[in-house]
């Protein structure tokens, strides 16, 4: 760590507010992998006063978003941005992830006393272990947010929730690292972070292609703006599910309308056969949820599982 630097303008006692940078205790921090994520992160850590110096870039629009998210940063080796650092972020496809910490323990970068840090929502710390017996101390903080690579990532950062996961003894240094960024932070148990990350792509990206089908198979009935129909009422469920759960279950299954759900079985079979294996699937769920809540009879549950059976 940095030891503090005097304010270049500004008496003590004089009133004026200390800049960002001017704090002490501030982190060198290096960024392995420079895309959407850690090129984010890096600007918000930056924006709280540590000192982004170096970044591991390989493409030429990894090395572009360097250049406009982390000006200071030098671009190096991986090896080089760990060796110059006190806080690494390892900000890498969760599949390279084990592998790169291997990697770094192997080459003998001095990671003694330095914080490496992942981004995986996948993973806790034991994936690090090879970096721990190097001395490194192992910190995993995944945003619960998707990123686009646009300018506004940064500020997506504010109020958002992340998984943390730690040695008991870093865990205040975690949190706080979080609260810097303008996050807020949730602890995860290391043996839970699979499940985690299961319930957040699942709901998550999945919500992506059922929008996207959804709006294809307007389009193909004849809707001219299918975004345009949908955002009132995927807004309005989303909002009821977040605020009421189950019990803002609206729809055919929900009302045991299984003829309904029978004409649309039969028409996605015709239009969308992979469109109908989803919606199956999610109505069997979705039928269960509903009888478990009350919302359903038992005599209806069973006239829709006829019609969704294979």
């Amino acid at each position: 760590m940095d030891a503090h630097v005097p304010p270049s303008s500004g008496a003590p006692g004089d009133g004026s507010e200390p800049r960002p940078e001017d704090r002490p205790a501030r982190l060198a921090v290096g960024v392995v992998g420079a895309g959407r994520v850690g090129t984010a992160l890096g600007s918000a850590l930056a924006q709280a006063g540590h000192r982004v110096v170096a970044a591991a870039a390989v493409s030429d629009r990894s090395r572009a978003r360097v250049a406009e998210r982390l000006p200071d940063a030098a671009v190096v080796t991986p090896q080089e941005v760990v060796a110059g650092s006190d806080l690494v972020l390892l900000t890498v496809p969760d599949d390279a992830l084990p592998e790169l910490a291997a990697g770094l323990a192997f080459t003998d970068v001095p990671v003694a006393g330095k914080l490496v840090l992942h981004t995986s929502g996948r993973f806790g710390t034991d994936v690090l272990e090879p970096v721990v017996r190097a001395g490194g101390l192992p910190l995993a903080l995944h945003p619960v947010m998707t990123f686009t690579g646009r300018p506004d990532d940064v500020n997506r950062l504010t109020g958002i929730s992340f998984g943390v996961t730690s040695p008991d003894a870093l865990r205040p240094v975690a949190e706080a690292l979080v609260l810097e960024m303008g996050g807020e932070p949730v602890w995860i148990a290391e043996d839970r972070r699979p499940l985690y990350h299961a319930a957040l792509a699942g709901g998550a990206n999945h919500l992506v292609t059922l929008v996207v089908e959804s709006m294809d198979l307007l389009a193909r009935a004849g809707v001219a703006e299918p975004g345009r129909m949908l955002g009132p009422l995927l807004g309005a469920a989303l909002d009821n599910a977040l605020r009421l759960g189950v019990d803002g279950l609206t729809g055919p299954v929900a009302r045991g309308d299984a003829g309904t759900v029978a004409d649309h079985v039969g028409e996605l079979s015709r239009v969308s056969p992979e469109g109908r294996r989803a919606y199956v699937a999610l109505a069997r769920l979705t039928a269960d949820r509903a009888l478990g809540a009350g919302l359903l009879k038992p005599e209806d549950a069973e006239r829709l599982l006829e019609v969704l059976a294979d």
